[in-house]
């Protein structure tokens, strides 16, 4: 089966494993005060009351809304102490989904998913988003979002050489890639602050494998 990517779509300045990179927590936000508050609020419009959430890619901060009320929210990501100190998180996981994309939670697990401003580091973006459907219940959504900033040499090539507007179509890609999603959406934010991009999809029904 012929694959959807150029592999070199997906190399990187620093191919060194990213557990080296990551070793040192960096609890600084990456966007500014209104591109969060703008990530809040879609969060808020979008995210299910009392559900059970997903932060994949987590770090010290969620940026999810006090107006929701989750079950439970499972941090996925790199840095322990990050994690430790994010408050909105009950439990999370260590793992490097350049590694190894497989996440290790059962089938539709979760209500809800949120990759915030690190999509762009994903070398198996694919492979991914299946695992992401996968553990999401039927209807449940998965939000992507993303300024204009980035770790340079983490990031992968493709993203280095697109344009804000090229970026939005190469998660839509994703999602259109990985199959099984649907109303996949896109906003997008300017103004005096740092850009907001946000794209988002929702799991349909049923997957052939769950007749299996």
């Amino acid at each position: 089966m012929p694959q959807p990517f150029p592999s070199d779509y997906f190399k990187r300045q620093d191919d060194s494993a990213d557990s080296l990179f990551y070793t040192q927590a960096r609890k600084v936000v990456h966007i500014d005060d209104k591109a969060i508050a703008l990530l809040t609020d879609y969060y808020a419009r979008h995210l299910p009351q009392n559900g059970v959430l997903l932060d994949l890619m987590s770090s010290w901060r969620s940026h999810l809304p006090a107006t929701i009320t989750p079950q439970r929210i499972t941090g996925l990501g790199m840095n322990e102490d990050e994690m430790q100190s994010n408050p909105q998180l009950n439990e999370f996981v260590l793992q490097d989904l350049n590694k190894n994309p497989r996440l290790p939670f059962p089938d539709q697990s979760f209500d809800a998913a949120t990759c915030a401003v690190s999509v762009q580091y994903l070398t198996q973006p694919l492979a991914v988003f299946q695992e992401v459907n996968r553990v999401l219940k039927p209807g449940g959504i998965f939000i992507l979002s993303f300024s204009n900033r980035c770790f340079p040499t983490k990031a992968v090539a493709v993203w280095l050489a697109s344009t804000d507007r090229q970026h939005v179509a190469l998660v839509e890609r994703y999602f259109a890639e990985s199959e099984n999603w649907f109303d996949v959406q896109a906003e997008e934010k300017k103004g005096p602050h740092d850009p907001m991009f946000i794209v988002s999809g929702r799991r349909l029904q049923k997957m052939a494998s769950d007749n299996l």
